[in-house]
């Protein structure tokens, strides 16, 4: 039967073993991303001119470049251009950041954008100063408003993790490759089943947080 190729010798811990380079890569990844995300999202609201262009210039070399070619450009170009190596999985992370910080900029910026000014007028002219603004005005409204499209960032980013396998790095798409060519021949149908149990396994990274975004609009709404 083509599933037991999933249970000979050790392929079901080689699949769980490149789960945890994917969950490391993305939520590392996601973390960093979004705390520095929201440090890019006020700056893009800051009344600097050269600021805000200096965030939207990142923001749209981000959108250009594809991120496949971000990653060949770091992990191969670093290597040639200092003469060095890092490791691949380094590199994922590096490239994910870059890239999950300005997309989590952009998404704080229009969340922030989004509220209306005489709020922020009516906080000044109760006496508020600015953090204060911030604090008790912007940042509990911005909050709920981005809560939907970060989380379906962080999702994108965790499927995204994928690409790493491109650049040597043994993930659990990757492993499930090795599977299947080793098994071909014996069990044709064997792709099916280890795609499958893949499947399974990002669905179990992506639903929670699925189920935390749902959480946490209810308990905003209340």
């Amino acid at each position: 039967m083509a599933l037991n190729v999933l249970f000979e010798g050790s392929n079901f811990e080689r699949l769980l073993g490149g789960l945890w380079v994917t969950a490391k890569i993305a939520f590392v990844s996601v973390f960093f991303a979004c705390v520095l995300g929201v440090i890019l999202g006020l700056l893009m609201t800051n009344k600097n001119r050269v600021i805000r262009a200096l965030c939207r210039f990142y923001l749209e070399f981000v959108r250009i470049i594809p991120l496949l070619v971000l990653l060949f450009i770091t992990y191969f170009g670093v290597a040639k251009w200092f003469n060095t190596h890092i490791d691949g999985v380094t590199v994922c992370i590096w490239v994910f950041i870059f890239w999950g910080a300005a997309e989590m900029g952009d998404l704080v910026r229009g969340a922030l954008t989004s509220i209306e000014k005489h709020q922020v007028e009516s906080a000044h002219a109760l006496g508020l100063t600015s953090l204060q603004t911030f604090r008790y005005i912007l940042l509990p409204q911005s909050l709920k408003r981005v809560t939907p499209s970060a989380i379906n960032l962080f999702t994108r980013m965790v499927k995204t993790s994928s690409l790493a396998m491109l650049i040597g790095v043994l993930e659990v798409i990757k492993v499930g490759q090795q599977i299947i060519e080793t098994s071909l021949f014996t069990e044709p149908s064997a792709a099916l089943w280890i795609y499958g149990v893949i499947f399974l396994l990002y669905f179990a990274i992506c639903y929670p947080l699925s189920l935390l975004s749902r959480y946490l609009e209810t308990y905003w709404e209340k």
